[in-house]
């Protein structure tokens, strides 16, 4: 049976897939928008595509969840509470990512083969996306339950009680460093280049303001993610101690600030462009910004409150119960 740091080291690193595999068509879903043929698009499929991104932002905002709630509630710990933390986050995940995976081949689809065609497409890429994330799960997972259950059983249930190796915390935290770094950096690819775009001479002044604002943010959320890896070259020579743990827990947290203020800012800006509403475009923003702040603090921050005014249990006798 898997240790519980194993198990948490593969939860994470099967985050940092799909935030892979999210990025880029975050990367994807902004820029679109921008490009000079985007206004010949239907109407429908251009709302489409904003819907797409809120979708693909939100499976971004879940998975970066992960660290937050690693650093925030078990300061880094390895816990079983976590490990189920990680399965609970990840499998809602799937679902905005095949629905989004069916948008954007429904766009696709549309331009060359029609409504029609497009529709099948898309449906198509959706219901094989559904079928291969959670469908095939579902099945395999009833069918090795009672090996796996058994596998528990038989595993030491002391491996869950030890205190994390600081070697441990170390290699987690830099992992999830690397869960959250490829959506600041696919938002800050988008961010460059659309300023040598012919659409973003057409933004309002005041959308070019917000675009640039949310530019600053995102270039130092980016940089205090890569903060750690230096730190721990330069100061600390690769050693692993609990000074690096603590600062580079610092540092990835301190990132989140920036990130979600610059993601709902740049959400603002393409809302306001698609859709011509500066109100919608606020409520856009502030939800952006609202779901981020209170995943990656709001939820963390209260659960780990809950854990610190819960009074301890109390101490287990040693001496056997008399007849």
């Amino acid at each position: 049976m898997a240790e519980l740091k194993n198990k948490i080291q593969n939860g994470l690193d099967e985050a940092r897939i799909l935030i892979l595999g999210t990025q880029v068509l975050i990367g994807f879903g902004f820029r679109l928008i921008f490009e000079d043929r985007f206004p010949e698009l239907p109407a429908t499929s251009q709302r489409l595509l904003l819907v797409d991104l809120g979708l693909l932002l939100m499976t971004f905002a879940l998975l970066v969840t992960l660290s937050a709630w690693h650093r925030i509630v078990e300061r880094g710990e390895d816990t079983p509470g976590f490990l189920r933390t990680i399965s609970s986050l990840m499998w809602p995940t799937l679902l905005p990512i095949s629905v989004a995976l069916g948008i954007n081949l429904f766009v696709a689809g549309e331009k060359v083969l029609g409504r029609t065609g497009g529709l099948a497409l898309g449906l198509g890429g959706a219901g094989v996306s559904l079928v291969l994330l959670y469908g095939l799960e579902e099945v395999q997972r009833h069918r090795y339950a009672p090996d796996i259950q058994r596998r528990q059983d038989m595993s030491n249930p002391e491996q869950a009680e030890g205190k994390t190796g600081i070697e441990d915390k170390i290699r987690h935290v830099l992992t999830e460093a690397r869960v959250i770094l490829p959506g600041a950096q696919a938002l800050l690819g988008f961010q460059f280049v659309i300023i040598l775009m012919r659409a973003f001479d057409e933004l309002p002044a005041s959308s070019k303001l917000v675009h640039l604002a949310s530019l600053a943010l995102v270039v130092l959320s980016t940089i205090l993610l890569m903060t750690p890896a230096a730190y721990h070259r330069i100061v600390e020579r690769g050693e692993e101690t609990e000074h690096f743990h603590r600062f580079a827990s610092r540092v990835v947290i301190a990132s989140l600030v920036p990130l979600a203020l610059g993601l709902s800012g740049d959400l603002y800006v393409v809302v306001r462009k698609v859709m011509g509403s500066v109100p919608m475009a606020l409520t856009a923003a502030a939800v952006c910004l609202v779901a981020c702040y209170g995943l990656w603090f709001g939820l963390p921050l209260a659960r780990r409150a809950r854990q610190t005014s819960r009074p301890p249990l109390p101490p287990r006798s040693s001496h056997p119960a008399h007849a």
